[in-house]
């Protein structure tokens, strides 16, 4: 079956996701481009393997990657499915996309935010994660491209509408927490560069969907602009009392915590080490 869409995954050693990830991606595309920038373990045969086309290309940043991939690679469907390698495309999700694919392939519905289930420690979290997290992940070829941000990156229309699709995806990335630790520490340092590059700017006027630009605003807007540390410890009492993320169990408890007091509150100390300091953060590439 001709389902007219090409899936973009961006990897780098994804080796315990990917193949479970292509899978699920396979019951919707009719091409599946693997972007790799530099695996080291087996992530690139085992895509190659599953039939995907895999290119590498160094990597700068999300946004970076995907617009080069968006530039450079022979897509000729009519819509584009951005998915992480620790994403699932559920069977529900692939019978809908197809539908929705086909219904609005002529005409202004040129987006589709879908919604996101976390599974985090062997749970799926209904509140500590904030479910549903939206995003704009498929959209209509020449119609959409990513904004170029450090971090918070997020498909920008260029026309046309967007709609909400009913069924979701799932998050599950099967590595360890020392994995989730370091990749969160290289995010803060890329956070801390978006924040610095981002002062005085205001992308608003952009066409970003409503759930983007409403997350864009607190963060921007209201987050950034409260004292440094304090945040952090009103974003987890946010999250696990208001949001009511202790029904999630230990699971969810430890995923606030985490957000907040590691994550968030690292960003805030390197922020602090900036201003106090003769550190002066740089782009920190891609994981090593």
């Amino acid at each position: 079956m001709n389902t007219d869409i090409t899936v973009i995954i961006l990897t780098k050693n994804e080796e315990t996701n990917i193949e479970r990830c292509v899978l699920s991606a396979k019951k919707v595309a009719e091409k599946i481009f693997v972007v790799d920038s530099g695996s080291n373990d087996k992530t690139v045969e085992i895509a190659k393997k599953l039939g995907c086309d895999v290119v590498n290309h160094e990597f700068v940043s999300y946004a970076h990657q995907y617009i080069w991939a968006l530039d450079n690679l022979q897509i000729t469907t009519t819509w584009i499915f951005r998915l992480d390698a620790d994403e699932i495309v559920t069977d529900k999700l692939a019978e809908e996309i197809k539908k929705e694919c086909s219904i609005h392939s002529t005409d202004d519905i040129n987006g589709f935010i879908v919604s996101f289930k976390i599974r985090f420690l062997g749970k799926v979290l209904k509140r500590a994660a904030l479910y549903p997290f939206l995003n704009l992940v498929i959209w209509k070829r020449g119609k959409g491209n990513y904004s170029e941000r450090f971090m918070g990156e997020h498909v920008v229309l260029t026309e046309g509408k967007t709609i909400t699709l009913k069924n979701y995806c799932e998050h599950d990335d099967t590595k360890s927490l020392d994995v989730w630790v370091k990749k969160h520490n290289w995010y803060s340092t890329r956070e801390v560069v978006d924040y610095y590059a981002r002062n005085g700017k205001n992308e608003t006027k952009q066409n970003i969907y409503q759930n983007a630009k409403k997350t864009q605003k607190m963060r921007d807007g209201f987050y950034y602009r409260l004292p440094l540390f304090f945040r952090a410890r009103l974003y987890f009492w946010y999250r696990y009392i208001l949001k009511l993320g202790f029904i999630d169990g230990i699971p969810g408890k430890i995923y606030c915590w985490l957000q907040a007091y590691w994550y968030r509150f690292l960003v805030d100390a390197k922020i602090y080490e900036c201003e106090h300091t003769s550190i002066k953060y740089k782009d920190p590439g891609d994981l090593k």
